[in-house]
């Protein structure tokens, strides 16, 4: 599923950006609410699209410790 939901959520945000621009009330503050709403869309779809494609595909690749884990059926004594 990996590039292809990008592009799903990509569209899904242009679409709402659209709708946003084009149904905003008409007033003194209208450009405001529009850069608001679609700056509020992009940054959280950026957000997210960077989480998603890190999780996706990691700069590095997980490490084993070499210290020995820890057996929760050994008791300590002291």
């Amino acid at each position: 599923m990996g590039g292809l939901l990008i592009v799903f959520v990509f569209a899904v945000v242009v679409a709402l950006s659209s709708a946003s621009y084009l149904f905003t009330p008409r007033g003194p503050n209208q450009t405001v609410i529009r850069t608001a709403l679609i700056m509020t869309l992009v940054s959280c779809f950026l957000m997210w699209s960077i989480t998603y494609l890190a999780q996706l595909h990691p700069l590095m690749r997980p490490r084993h410790s070499k210290i020995r884990p820890h057996n929760p059926t050994e008791h300590v004594t002291f």
